[in-house]
């Protein structure tokens, strides 16, 4: 079994560690039955029309397929953060 910490990790400290030093022990693995019983849940989606900055349009295009779920991404991330203010 792997070390124990004595307080949580942050992000950075979590993302710096290597993977074999970090402590699995409480994480269940996902055997068969648990996919067998899996759902995929996706939330439900609206279409709608948006104006953006060109330059912030052509950006995320660049980074490849799927630029308007990043966006969705990116504004979910800024939500979680801000929701409970």
């Amino acid at each position: 079994m792997k070390k124990r910490y004595d307080k949580a990790l942050t992000t950075e400290e979590l993302a710096a560690m290597p993977d074999e030093d970090i402590d699995y022990s409480d994480i269940p693995e996902l055997d068969e039955n648990f996919w067998a019983n899996a759902v995929v849940c996706t939330p439900e989606k609206r279409g709608i029309y948006i104006k953006l900055d060109n330059d912030i349009v052509e950006w995320m295009k660049a980074q490849g397929k799927g630029y308007q779920t990043r966006i969705n991404a990116i504004l979910r991330t800024y939500y979680e953060a801000h929701r409970n203010h």
